[in-house]
């Protein structure tokens, strides 16, 4: 079974900084994108980063310059590091990626099951 398990998150202060990862384990033949979304009570789950395979990424315009995403193809994690954090940024930060586990044909979306992150002094 293909799963993702995220760790790290926490409570940090407005200006602090906190880095999340997730490690995609199972019977996995191959991983293309990985991504970072986040939801807070009441709103959409919105994008917050991706990395493609080959280290191409993609930001919510909201985190550029303040957020860093990479991932290590030999371990199937990503990773996530948020700087210079902001309250209205509180929210679960869910992993998402694009699978395929062995013995398929095709890829499938998988998430996990979330972490908190919370900025509050």
């Amino acid at each position: 079974q293909v799963q993702l398990v995220e760790s790290g998150g926490g409570l940090v202060q407005p200006g602090g900084s906190l880095s999340v990862s997730c490690a995609a384990s199972g019977s996995i033949f191959s991983i293309n994108a990985m991504g970072w979304y986040r939801q807070a009570p009441g709103k959409q789950r919105e994008l917050v980063a991706v990395v493609m395979r080959d280290g191409g990424t993609k930001y919510a315009d909201s985190v550029k310059g303040r957020f860093t995403i990479s991932r290590d193809n030999a371990k199937n994690t990503v990773y996530l590091q948020m700087n210079c954090l902001k309250p209205e940024e509180t929210s679960g930060y869910y992993c998402n990626a694009d699978m395929r586990p062995l013995g398929m044909i095709s890829n499938s979306n998988y998430w996990g099951q979330g972490t908190q992150v919370t900025v509050s002094s």
